[in-house]
C-alpha cells in the first residue's frame, strides 16, 4: 500500500505542514478541578478540622487519665473502658435507649409510611399537605422541647395536656416526674414523633414514586383489589430498600438523642435519676464536676462502636447492599 503523504493526511482547511491544535480537554479538567475545591475546599476543611480531629482526639483522651484537662499525659490504657463498662449508671443509660428505641423506631416508621401514603393519594393540594407535614423538621429540637414542657404537658395545673383530661373529669398529671406509670415516655415520644415523621414521610414519597405503575395494572389484572392486598404484595415489597435506610437512620437518630431529654426532664436542680440516654450521662461525666473527659471519651468511643455494630449487623439482616439487591 503506497505511503500517503502529509498534504493528504492533513485535515480539511488547514495548510499542509501547519500544527495541528491542542485539545482542549486538558485545560478544561484544570478549570473543573479548580472550581470543584473552590466550592468544597472550605467544607472539607471545616469538616475536617471541626469533625474528624475532635473526633480522633477523643479516641486519644480515651487512653488517659483526663481530669479537667485535654491534654494528658498519665497513659491508663484500657481503664477508662473497664470502669465505663462496669458502671451501672451507664448501662441503665444504655437500657434507656433501648426503651426509647422500642418506642420511637416503629411509631416514627408507621406513622411516616402512613403520612406518605395518604399524600401520595391526594389527587389536590399535595404540595400543601406535603409541606405541611415537613415543616416541623426544619423546628429546632430544644425550641420543640420547650413547647412541649411549658405549653403541652405542662405541670399539675396548666397545660393544653391537663386542660383537656379536666373538661373529662379525669384527674391532671405531673408528665414529667410521675414515675409510676412513667407518663414522661409519652412525651418524650411524641415531641420526637413531631420532629422527625415529615422527613421519613418524603424518603417514603420519593420511595412510592420509583414503584412502576405496570405493577399496580398487573396486579389489578390478576385480580389483586385496592387497599390492602395491593399494599400487602406491591407497594410494600417496593419499598423494602427504603425501609431498611429508615430504620438505619431511626436507629442511629435514637442513639443520639439527647436535646429532647435534657430540655424536657433537666430543672434548677438538675437532671431527674431517671430516664438518662447515654448522650445526656456522657455530658455529666465530661461536663460535670468531676469533668472526667477521659472517662467522658472512653464512653463515647464505646458509644459509637455500638452504633456500628447495630447499624452492619441491621444492614447484615436486611441484606442491604448484597449482590441480589434490586433497586425499585
Amino acid at each position: 500500500m503506497a505511503t500517503r503523504s502529509k498534504a493528504e493526511t492533513a485535515p480539511r482547511g488547514m495548510a499542509p505542514g501547519a500544527a495541528t491544535p491542542a485539545s482542549p480537554r486538558p485545560a478544561r479538567q484544570r478549570n473543573r478541578t479548580l472550581w470543584f475545591w473552590i466550592f468544597v475546599g472550605p467544607f472539607a476543611a471545616g469538616l475536617i478540622l471541626f469533625t474528624y480531629v475532635p473526633l480522633a482526639w477523643s479516641v486519644y483522651l480515651s487512653f488517659f487519665d483526663a481530669h479537667n484537662t485535654v491534654s494528658p499525659t498519665d497513659f491508663v490504657g484500657l481503664d477508662n473502658y473497664t470502669a465505663m463498662l462496669g458502671d451501672p449508671s451507664f448501662r441503665a443509660a444504655l437500657l434507656t435507649f433501648a426503651v426509647f428505641t422500642a418506642f420511637i423506631v416503629p411509631a416514627t416508621y408507621a406513622l411516616s409510611l402512613g403520612l406518605a401514603l395518604a399524600v401520595n393519594r391526594l389527587r389536590f393540594a399535595q404540595a400543601f399537605f406535603r409541606s405541611v407535614f415537613f415543616l416541623p423538621t426544619a423546628c429546632s429540637y430544644v425550641v420543640a422541647a420547650l413547647v412541649w414542657k411549658l405549653s403541652i404537658f405542662n405541670g399539675v395545673r396548666f397545660g393544653l395536656a391537663n386542660t383537656v383530661l379536666g373538661w373529662f373529669g379525669a384527674d391532671q398529671i405531673a408528665w414529667l416526674s410521675t414515675t409510676d406509670p412513667p407518663w414522661y415516655w409519652l412525651v418524650i415520644v411524641t415531641v420526637r414523633l413531631w420532629l422527625q415523621a415529615g422527613f421519613y414521610m418524603v424518603l417514603f414519597l420519593a420511595g412510592l414514586q420509583r414503584v412502576p405503575p405496570q405493577l399496580y395494572e398487573a396486579a389489578a389484572v390478576d385480580g389483586a383489589r385496592p387497599g390492602w392486598q395491593t399494599f400487602r404484595y406491591i407497594t410494600f415489597p417496593a419499598l423494602r430498600a427504603t425501609s431498611v435506610a429508615v430504620v438505619l437512620l431511626l436507629v442511629i437518630g435514637a442513639f443520639q438523642a439527647f436535646d429532647e431529654f435534657y430540655n424536657l426532664l433537666s430543672d434548677a436542680r438538675g437532671y431527674p435519676p431517671y430516664a438518662r440516654p447515654p448522650l445526656v450521662y456522657l455530658y455529666y461525666t465530661a461536663l460535670g464536676q468531676g469533668q472526667n473527659l477521659g472517662l467522658g471519651s472512653a464512653g463515647a468511643v464505646i458509644l459509637a462502636l455500638i452504633i456500628a455494630v447495630v447499624t452492619v449487623a441491621q444492614a447484615r439482616w436486611f441484606g442491604l447492599g448484597g449482590k441480589d439487591e434490586k433497586a425499585v
